[in-house]
């Protein structure tokens, strides 16, 4: 991989850190941790405990009116029920915390979160400049 893809994904990682944080600050005394998973802090990385596991992934877009871009992935990982209006809060925050997020990240690309149907999506510049 070249490194200034490297450089990307990892600022957008950082960002998935943070964001991950940031949800179970929100969210870590309503839902119950699963029994698998280690207490928020005794994971080798943020997405391995806490109620939490966020992601980023990226898709070509492929049927999407929006193309190519980075998916973000929020998994609640607890055994208990997370309701439909459960889920649309933490997106919905999710949202405002990258739309709050990417200037920060990113302050020379022009990138944006937007809804893909029920996903949250990464769109904009992703070109590495002169390779």
């Amino acid at each position: 991989m070249h490194p200034k893809q490297e450089e990307l994904e990892q600022r957008l990682d950082n960002m998935c850190v943070e964001l991950d944080n940031y949800l179970e600050d929100q969210y870590a005394d309503i839902f119950a941790l699963h029994p698998n998973r280690p207490k928020r802090g005794f994971g080798a990385n943020p997405s391995y405990d806490g109620v939490f596991a966020t992601s980023i992934s990226f898709t070509l877009g492929y049927g999407s009116k929006y193309g190519r871009g980075y998916l973000v992935v929020i998994d609640v990982r607890t055994l208990q029920f997370v309701s439909s209006v459960q889920r649309e809060e933490i997106n919905n925050r999710a949202f405002v915390f990258i739309q709050k997020s990417l200037p920060l990240y990113f302050p020379e690309r022009k990138l944006e979160i937007v809804r893909d149907g029920n996903l949250l999506k990464i769109i904009g510049d992703f070109s590495l400049g002169d390779v």
